[in-house]
């Protein structure tokens, strides 16, 4: 099952052991992301690697072990959603989010972003919703 993450479900699953982190690594899906989490990932590395209370080759490696679970988008397959999805989401940030969804034919978008909850045009999972997919996958 493809779904989109979104970038602050990543910074999620860095900063703490937690649910995020456990379907993160759910087999039971297949990740996906616009290139665009890379630079947003990056542009917050010292604030997160401090948050997370690790060294540098710890939060390395576990940023290495979550981006194992997602195949990054080029922008060039879903640049020509861009301009459409301008019009359907209020922060521009989450464009790149909501165009590579409908660019890889995603099941929706794994967020709990107000601005991406709010939009109507793919579906959003929030946590639990992604827990009960799980276990609906697991039990049949």
């Amino acid at each position: 099952m493809k779904i989109l993450v979104d970038a602050n479900r990543i910074v999620a699953a860095l900063l703490k052991q937690s649910t995020t982190r456990n379907i993160l690594l759910d087999e039971a899906f297949e990740f996906v992301s616009p290139d665009y989490i890379l630079s947003e990932i990056e542009e917050h590395r010292d604030e997160l690697q401090q948050k997370a209370k690790l060294m540098k080759e710890e939060f390395d490696i576990l940023l290495a072990l979550l981006f194992e679970r997602i195949t990054i988008l080029p922008k060039s397959s879903y640049a020509s959603f861009i301009d459409d999805c301008k019009e359907t989401i209020e922060d521009i940030d989450d464009v790149p989010y909501l165009a590579a969804c409908l660019a890889s034919k995603s099941l929706g978008i794994w967020s709990h972003d107000p601005h991406i909850l709010k939009q109507k045009r793919v579906g959003v999972f929030t946590n639990i919703d992604m827990l009960k997919l799980s276990k609906s996958m697991k039990s049949g």
